[in-house]
């Protein structure tokens, strides 16, 4: 039983340094060579500890110089020992050293520290945990309207290919409460879990939630009964990819033209936007109705629907509606006329 323990520790040491346990293996291997050349000059000759020391040095660095003192047999069956131990250990330990540089695997390192200190300065930014199916396109589409995203992904194969397009990423299990620091969590704007397993984002949800109270939370579920259990762990919102592409389908045969508006729209092959505009407290448009504000005749843009700051939700507003502060207008325009609005909001 002690075996396999040590055994699996040794296996854990092995997983966690990677790479780099070939060359911690050697540095070991020398220091105890080098701590076993004093105590045996210590016990076999009888010196001190500065001269067995010296000795060991001047032994495993080859430099030729005269013994210390003079040897006894033992003394120089010990010092051969030193000799072909220290030599062995110095060409295992070079070994492997280079081998990390041949095989590149000393930059990826560099670059997965680099890519760690820059998840570190990230503000308002996209965590999105799972790399499956639909985490890519969440995180393409994210990715596409200029945020900030931080991918956690336990598969290092697809860590690889995510570092290799200069994707931010963390390799480890979303389910961990220092992967997700590590991802930003306390400084991010929103978390989707789309992991694969049902469990697993309940829980990403539920510490997510503890971790960060003002985080919006968006959860994958497979099965409309697990809408109420996300929510009850913290999502702000549950969606059913299946669902979403059931009814998505049903629409095309149903709706066509409809349909074909909002995909050509979505996939910016016009130049048609919906977006969110959230009025702050120092807004123009705060205070005003639809009229006054005079959105339309100057920045052409339309207001379909307004979500006031309680959350009642607006839909083809008349023109006296009042534009409040904390309210959040849903429009349709172009992608500049979009861009100059921001300024007065």
């Amino acid at each position: 039983m002690k075996k396999n323990s040590m055994y699996s520790r040794y296996i854990r040491l092995r997983r966690r340094f990677g790479a780099f346990w070939n060359v911690i293996a050697g540095f070991i291997f020398i220091c105890l060579v080098f701590l076993s050349g004093i105590a045996g000059y210590m016990w076999i000759e009888g010196w001190n500890l500065l001269n067995s020391f010296y000795m060991v040095v001047i032994t495993l660095s080859t430099v030729g110089f005269m013994e210390v003192l003079p040897l006894s047999d033992q003394g120089r069956l010990l010092t051969s020992l030193l000799i072909l131990g220290g030599v062995g250990g110095f060409a295992y330990l070079i070994g492997a050293f280079s081998q990390l540089i041949v095989e590149g695997r000393l930059q990826v390192y560099l670059g997965r520290r680099r890519m760690k200190k820059t998840i570190g300065t990230l503000r308002d930014h996209f965590i999105v945990c799972g790399y499956g199916r639909i985490g890519a396109i969440v995180a393409k589409e994210i990715t596409e309207s200029d945020y900030d995203v931080v991918v956690i992904e336990s598969n290092p194969d697809i860590i690889s290919k995510l570092e290799g397009r200069g994707v931010y990423c963390i390799e480890g299990d979303a389910t961990k409460d220092g992967v997700l620091k590590s991802a930003g969590l306390d400084y991010a704007k929103s978390l989707i879990a789309a992991l694969s397993e049902e469990a697993a984002n309940v829980y990403v949800t539920l510490i997510a939630r503890q971790l960060n109270a003002d985080l919006n939370i968006v959860a994958r579920a497979n099965d409309s009964s697990h809408i109420s259990r996300l929510e009850f762990a913290g999502a702000d919102r549950v969606v059913l990819p299946h669902t979403i592409g059931g009814m998505r389908m049903a629409q095309s045969v149903l709706r066509p033209a409809v349909t074909n508006f909002l995909e050509i729209a979505m996939q910016g092959k016009i130049d048609l936007q919906l977006e969110e505009l959230f009025v702050s407290p120092s807004s123009e448009f705060a205070g005003q109705n639809l009229i006054e504000s005079q959105i339309r005749p100057r920045f052409n843009l339309i207001i379909i629907a307004m979500k006031k700051s309680n959350g009642e939700m607006v839909f083809n507003p008349g023109p006296n509606e009042i534009i409040e502060a904390g309210d959040t207008l849903l429009t349709v325009g172009k992608t500049s006329d979009l861009s100059l609005i921001q300024e007065s909001l």
